[in-house]
Parts: structure tokens; sequence; C-alpha cells
């Protein structure tokens, strides 16, 4: 297939070109390549992929010098014509939206940069679906978007009209967004709620990377909430085989189904403490944490747990990385590259 990734120079969208490209498939990555968190990280990735910082200009095609099949645009979502010009002659196979202001606590400091990538940039995206047709149309949504929820696990049948950030807003925007177009014109459209990934090449605004590296510095690490929180980490390997498996099943309309739109969880299922992961984290760094508790934080919810039976049981998806694996990989790459 030919598959346009957006947010190529992510965290995800990284890893993800990895994988299409080792399995044969034609890449066109684009990002935009902002300074939200450092660009050093994302130009080292785009070279993991065989793209040269030097050669990247804006709205420029550039060609890996790894991977014959993969080409790289640094642009904007928010560009709609030059979106839509690399749509018309491109003729994309699938879409597979990565690209987003990520972050929950960013969104208290700078709302517009949420509003005009997560909303913006995804109604060009829409827009370009419709008038150049694809197959499927793949978009990241978020575990952020059960808010306030207290049952657990979190299920796909469960309301999300409760978000506590303007982050969860534009992702349970996007999944509104997609089904109208979906209804409207056809279009294959899927949404995949990641939960709290983690791995080697993350990003380092969250807790594994901020973590990791206050630990090796001897600085304390900020622990919200005195430590009375949990997560779903999921690790990345688990999270791009699911991600691969979505890409090549689009929902098709049935008689009880007649819009072909769908939306899955997709996390490990088994939310683990903080404080046990801050401890599973020293014992791989072979060092103990300095640790500030601090109060619960704005935009943040105290726990998140993926209830993935839906997509086991559509795409046979189930994680196999444990914690103490991934952590044990996570820091073996973080020494590597730091």
């Amino acid at each position: 297939m030919k598959i346009i990734v957006t947010g190529a120079a992510g965290f995800i969208g990284f890893h993800l070109v990895e994988r299409l490209l080792e399995r044969g498939d034609e890449v066109v990555g684009i990002d935009s390549i902002n300074d939200y968190y450092d660009v050093r990280l994302k130009y080292d990735r785009l070279a993991q992929t065989g793209i040269a910082e030097s050669e990247t200009e804006y709205s420029k095609t550039v060609s890996s010098n790894k991977y014959p099949r993969y080409r790289f645009v640094k642009l904007n979502l928010e560009d709609r014509e030059a979106l839509a010009h690399l749509f018309e002659t491109e003729n994309f196979d699938a879409v597979v939206n990565l690209a987003a202001q990520a972050g929950v606590r960013y969104s208290l400091e700078n709302p517009y940069a949420y509003i005009e990538s997560n909303i913006v940039g995804f109604i060009n995206l829409l827009e370009c679906a419709r008038h150049n047709p694809v197959r499927h149309f793949v978009y990241a949504s978020s575990s952020s978007v059960y808010g306030g929820n207290t049952k657990t696990p979190f299920s796909e049948d469960d309301r999300v009209d409760n978000p506590v950030s303007l982050y969860a807003a534009t992702k349970k925007s996007n999944e509104l967004m997609a089904n109208v177009y979906s209804k409207l014109y056809g279009i294959p459209t899927t949404g995949l709620r990641f939960f709290t990934v983690y791995g080697p090449w993350g990003r380092p605004d969250m807790a594994p990377m901020l973590f990791t590296k206050a630990i090796v510095a001897g600085e304390p690490i900020k622990v919200f909430n005195n430590g009375n929180l949990s997560r779903d980490f999921t690790y990345i390997d688990d999270i791009i085989e699911g991600v691969l498996r979505v890409i090549d099943k689009a929902p098709v309309p049935a008689d009880n189904h007649p819009v072909p739109a769908e939306v899955y969880n997709i996390g490990c299922g088994h939310p683990m403490q903080l404080m046990d992961f801050i401890h599973t984290l020293e014992r791989s760094l072979g060092a103990k944490a300095e640790m500030k508790m601090m109060p619960m934080q704005k935009g943040d919810v105290y726990t998140t747990y993926a209830d993935t039976t839906k997509l086991e049981r559509d795409f046979g998806y189930k994680p196999h990385v444990t914690l103490e694996e991934g952590i044990a990989r996570f820091v073996e790459w973080y020494k590597s590259y730091m």
C-alpha cells in the first residue's frame, strides 16, 4: 500500500514508518517539526529512517537514503493548499494521522496550538480524503477522552462527554468529525485511543524520559498527587503491532452498523501504580529516585485502564511486553542515546 503518515518525526509515527517500510509499503511521512519539545530528538528519529536534517526544507520532498520506498515532507497540517496538492499528486491508499499537539498540561498554557493542529489540521486531512478517496483513514485519539470517568476498565461503550482538558476535547472532536465524514462521504475511518505509550525514542515530556533523566542526574522527580495515580503503560512495539493490524482492515458498512467508522482502545489492559512504575525504573537504572511530592495537576486524571476486548476480538490484538521488559529496553536505549 501507499500510505501517508502524519507526525512521522514523532514517537509513534517514527516507529510506525519503520515497520511499514520493513514490510514493503510505500510511505510518505509529513511532520511540522515544531518545537513543543527539543527538535533534535525529532531530527535524530528522521535520521534513523534515512532523512537528513540538512535536506529538510518546508514543502520539499526528501527521499530516504536508507529506505527506497520512503519520502518525507516538512509540512503543517494547517497548510490547506500544500496538503491538498500532496494528496492530489500522490494518490494514497491509506492515511494514518498521528500528528497532533500533544500534552495535557501544555493545553493550559497554549490552547490555540491545540485548535490549530488538532482541529484545523484534522479537518484539512478529512477534506483531502474526501476529494482524493482512500481505502482507510486511521487516526490517533487518546485515552484522555474518558476524562472524569470513574468506572474501570474504560470501554468504548462508555460515555466520553466529560473531558477534563482541552487536549481531550480536541481528541473527542476528532472522533465526531471522522464519524460525520464516514457517514456523509463513505470514508472508512478508525480512531485509536492510545493509552500511555512508552519505549525507545519516546517523548521527553513524558514520565519515563523525565524520571530517567532526573534519576541519572541525581535530581528530584516530581510525583503528582503524591503518587496516587495509575497508568496503563503500553510498550511501543505492542502499540505498533496493533496499528498495523488496524490499517490493513478498514471498517465495512453492515445492516447493524451502516457507518464505516470505528473507535478502539489500544493499551496494555494492566494499569500500574505510579509508585510501582518508579520502583521498576529504579531497579533498571540501578539508582534510587529522590521524589518531590506534588498535588494533582489540572487536566490530569487519576487512572487510565483500557478494556481492549474489542480490539482483541476484531484484530487478535494482545500486548506481550511486560513493564519490566519494556522499561529495561527503554533504559538500554536511553543510555546509548544520551
